[in-house]
């Protein structure tokens, strides 16, 4: 009969289980405390999911450094191609010399635009998960870049027929190498752009050893000996090249990885991601060799129209930039590999683990 009063007085009975009743207020304590948990557990899985699946947590750690150097290194390449044009007496060589400092201008422009574009929006991931606003942003970072390079590039050099050329294609040589660093992986775009940067400083200072490594590979009198020495000489270019960008991809990495266990909700960086960064510099390169035969196919090919000679060095230069790039890509990423795979310990037994008895 007690049972209809339970049911049209529930606060009384309940005050009354709570002062009369003091050992059955641990059953319905719990429904309280537990509720709180929930809304304090559910934001860091939120969180844990958002680094693992949007990037939220995959910053760039040394962004602005990387930055820095990036930006120094492209100043440095538009002083050069300025230098060598304006030392050019005529106009017909100071085309040939555009034609041929423009690569290392299309690259230095890619690698500034990603750095500065990872150094812009590592602030961004830190406070938002949406991916369109950090593409943007990374997207806009680069478009600086490209800007202040044009306008620099328009404001110091010869007025000639080469200027806007070189201009308009390292404005978009930036633009796209912030795009790219607009993707989820930071960490990885941030490896794949150091190495890069290693690898265009590792190509301007082995300049110095072609001639005595050409004497090396017996490089003589003869046309066909000298071609076959240069051959020699490339290829050992681009593997001491892979191989530097392979090892700078995986130290920046594992890195990374010792900064991002201070942040238990992002995801540590598995063998994939050591060898997307170390093909990275490869593709880097790949891309500023589309962006050359594209952008600047005018002035390639004004250079090429020069003379025979000029047509057949433009041509057998830029098979050599594509094998470089290719060398670079599969020995970096076969490096990084192997490099992430010497720090696995051994796989442990689960049965081995299982105390005895």
């Amino acid at each position: 009969m007690t049972c209809p009063a339970v049911a049209a007085d529930p606060a009384s009975v309940e005050g009354e289980t709570m002062s009369n009743q003091p050992g059955s207020s641990t059953a319905a304590e719990p429904d309280q405390p537990t509720a709180a948990p929930v809304e304090e557990t559910a934001p860091a899985d939120v969180a844990g999911t958002a680094a693992a699946g949007t990037g939220r947590a995959t910053l760039a750690p040394g962004a602005v450094v990387l930055a820095l150097v990036a930006v120094g290194w492209l100043a440095a390449m538009l002083w050069s191609t300025r230098a060598a044009i304006h030392s050019a007496e005529a106009g017909v060589t100071a085309i040939s010399l555009s034609a041929y400092a423009l690569p290392g201008v299309i690259s230095a422009a890619l690698v500034a635009g990603a750095a500065v574009a990872l150094a812009a929006t590592n602030p961004l991931a830190r406070r938002t998960e949406r991916a369109t606003l950090r593409f943007l942003a990374a997207t806009g970072a680069g478009l600086l870049v490209g800007l202040a390079a044009a306008v620099a590039i328009n404001l110091t050099y010869a007025d000639n027929a080469t200027t806007n050329t070189i201009a308009g294609t390292t404005a978009a040589a930036a633009i796209i190498g912030g795009a790219v660093a607009g993707a989820r992986t930071a960490r990885v775009v941030g490896a794949a752009a150091s190495a890069a940067l290693a690898t265009l400083v590792f190509v301007v200072a082995f300049s110095r050893a072609r001639d005595p490594l050409s004497d090396l590979f017996g490089a003589g009198d003869s046309q066909e000996s000298v071609l076959t020495a240069a051959k020699w000489v490339s290829r050992t270019e681009s593997l001491l090249a892979g191989l530097l960008a392979g090892l700078v991809a995986f130290g920046y990495l594992t890195w990374s990885r010792r900064t991002a266990r201070r942040d238990t909700a992002a995801p540590q960086p598995r063998w994939p991601a050591y060898l997307l960064a170390g093909a990275g510099p490869g593709l880097l390169l790949l891309l500023a060799e589309v962006i050359i035969r594209v952008g600047g196919r005018a002035l390639l090919d004004l250079a090429a129209a020069l003379s025979d000679a000029d047509q057949v060095a433009q041509t057998a230069l830029g098979t050599s930039r594509i094998d470089n790039g290719i060398w670079v890509l599969f020995v970096g990423a076969l490096t990084a590999l192997v490099a992430f795979g010497r720090t696995l310990g051994p796989a442990v037994d689960a049965d081995e683990d299982e105390p005895a008895g």
